[in-house]
C-alpha cells in the first residue's frame, strides 16, 4: 500500500526536482536545507526552491507544475540555459521523507522553452500528457518523413557516425575546418556534436560549406581551440532518390514523391 502524504500535522517532507538533459546529464535538487541521496541520484539542497502549484486531473488536458528558484541555482549555469542544453529535458517533480528517503513522484514532464527575465530565466513545463495532443497520423509529403538513422530509416547510426578533430574556425563567419578524409558534401544537413571544449555535449547542424570549411547552425562565440574532438554524423536531403541511390533504403522511404500535389486541381485544362 502506498503511503499517504500530509497525513499528519508534523511530517519529514521535503519537495526534489529532477532534470535529465538530452546529452545525459543528471541534476537533482530538494527544499531540504542537505543534500539528499536517492535513486541513484544525489538532490542538492536548494532551499530557495519554492513549489508554488502542481495540478493534477484526470482528464487530458495538459497538466501544470510551477516552481520558482530551481532555475536559478549554482549548479544551472546562464549559458547552459542559453545555449538550450535544457530545453527538451525530461522534469520529475515529488516528494521525500527526508529521513527514510521514501519518495513518491507527483508530475512528469519535459522543459519547453526557457526564457530570460529580469530575475532569471524561467522554463516551460510540458506534462507527459502533452503527447495526447500531438497527431500522431502522418501527413503525406513528398519527402521522407523519418529521421535520418532512425527507427523508421532502419539504417546504422554507427555506419554514419565518424569522430575528427578541430583544425581552423572563424568565429566570424560560423566556419570550422576539421581532420577528416570524408567528401564534406556528405556532411552537409548532418550533426556535429562536440565532444570536447566549451560547447561538449551540444549537438549542432551542418547547413553549408566553403570550400574545405563547414559552416554551423549555431554561433560559435566561444574560443576555440585546435585538437578539440567532435563526433560527425552524415546528412541526408530526404529525398527518394538519395535514399535508394545513395543509402541502398528505398524500401523504408517514408514519403509519397509521385503524388500529384493541390497545384494539379488548378491546372487549366488543354485541347487534345
Amino acid at each position: 500500500m502506498s503511503r499517504v502524504w500530509f497525513a499528519q500535522e508534523l511530517e519529514t517532507v521535503a519537495t526534489y526536482w529532477r532534470i535529465v538533459r538530452g546529452d545525459g546529464v543528471a541534476l537533482g535538487f530538494t527544499t531540504h536545507d542537505r543534500d539528499l541521496w536517492f535513486d541513484g541520484l544525489n538532490h542538492m539542497a536548494a532551499p530557495g526552491m519554492m513549489p508554488a502549484a502542481i495540478r493534477r486531473t484526470s482528464g487530458l488536458d495538459d497538466d501544470s507544475a510551477e516552481i520558482t528558484g530551481a532555475i536559478s541555482h549554482d549548479a544551472i549555469s546562464a549559458f547552459d540555459l542559453q545555449s538550450g542544453r535544457f530545453e527538451g529535458a525530461r522534469v520529475v517533480v515529488g516528494v521525500v521523507d527526508w529521513e527514510t528517503m521514501e519518495h513518491q513522484p507527483l508530475y512528469r514532464g519535459a522543459i519547453g522553452t526557457v526564457s530570460q527575465e529580469m530575475q532569471g530565466f524561467v522554463a516551460e513545463l510540458e506534462s507527459s500528457k502533452a503527447e495526447l495532443a500531438r497527431d500522431p497520423i502522418p501527413r503525406t509529403s513528398p519527402t521522407c518523413r523519418a529521421q535520418f538513422c532512425d527507427r523508421e530509416c532502419a539504417l546504422s547510426a554507427a555506419r554514419f557516425s565518424h569522430e575528427a578533430t578541430l583544425l581552423a574556425h572563424n568565429l566570424d563567419s560560423n566556419l570550422i575546418h576539421l581532420t577528416t578524409s570524408l567528401d564534406l558534401g556528405l556532411l552537409l544537413g548532418g550533426t556535429l556534436r562536440w565532444i570536447d571544449g566549451p560547447y561538449a555535449g551540444l549537438s549542432m547542424t551542418i547547413t553549408g560549406r566553403s570550400g574545405s570549411f563547414l559552416m554551423l547552425d549555431h554561433p560559435l562565440d566561444l574560443a576555440l581551440t585546435s585538437g578539440l574532438r567532435v563526433a560527425l554524423r552524415e546528412g541526408c536531403d530526404h529525398t527518394l532518390a538519395t535514399c535508394g541511390e545513395r543509402f541502398g533504403n528505398a524500401a523504408n522511404f517514408r514519403g509519397e514523391p509521385f503524388l500529384p500535389g493541390n497545384d494539379l486541381v488548378v491546372r487549366y485544362g488543354v485541347a487534345g
